[in-house]
């Protein structure tokens, strides 16, 4: 039995073929866009103060899945990125100074795993920004980093999947591979211009669907 849809139709009649004996049936159904699968390069997060130089403050750098780049879009965005925080376009402001305003469905689920395992969103609890709280938690070693104040340097933490759900209720998962700037294999954390993320992320664009399985 061979079927066939209409190329680019969500809608309308499947051909059906059995044995050469082609029938036409009306039929609903649902062409699915693949998923994407990209790497990001030195997205910068700035921010001033911290570290004994007074009060963290700085706009976040907002990142939206669908067109894999950084937005200044005020809704259109679902993750944004600060120094080591990231926040997420769903729940509250936190308080913290200069954060964006939240009007999304955005939420984030921390996964113990490796990336490419991390194929779906089902069971997985997520969190949304709330007051005094980011749902990817903050500091060392309690979401996706480590710092080490021996060296100045913030490593990602190996095993930590990032799992979002974005401002528009589709899904994303997300490998941090580096802070600094070219994402160099060993660098220095008092001379390496720190900040620069570099991470690769599988999106699904389907509404609904909950899969995160890249081919």
């Amino acid at each position: 039995m061979v079927t066939s849809v209409p190329v680019g139709a969500a809608s309308g009649t499947v051909s059906i073929s059995i044995d050469g004996v082609a029938k036409n049936t009306p039929a609903n159904f649902t062409v699915l866009s693949e998923l994407v699968t990209r790497s990001v390069s030195n997205l910068f997060a700035p921010q001033t103060g911290g570290q004994g130089q007074g009060e963290i403050s700085g706009e976040f750098t907002k990142f939206s899945f669908e067109t894999g780049a950084e937005t200044t879009s005020e809704t259109d965005w679902d993750i944004a990125f600060r120094g080591t925080t990231i926040a997420v376009n769903g729940g509250v402001e936190t308080g913290t100074n200069d954060e964006p305003i939240r009007n999304g469905e955005g939420a984030a689920a921390l996964v113990d795993g490796i990336f490419s395992e991390v194929n779906s969103v089902d069971g997985l609890t997520f969190t949304q920004d709330a007051g005094a709280a980011f749902a990817i938690p903050s500091g060392s070693d309690n979401g996706w980093y480590n710092y080490n104040f021996m060296t100045n340097l913030v490593t990602p933490i190996p095993g930590k999947v990032l799992v979002f759900r974005t401002h528009d209720g589709r899904y994303a998962k997300v490998e941090i591979l580096s802070y600094y700037e070219n994402a160099p294999v060993n660098p220095d954390g008092f001379t390496t211009p720190s900040r620069y993320y570099t991470f690769n992320f599988v999106y699904n664009p389907n509404e609904g669907e909950t899969t995160l399985a890249a081919n």
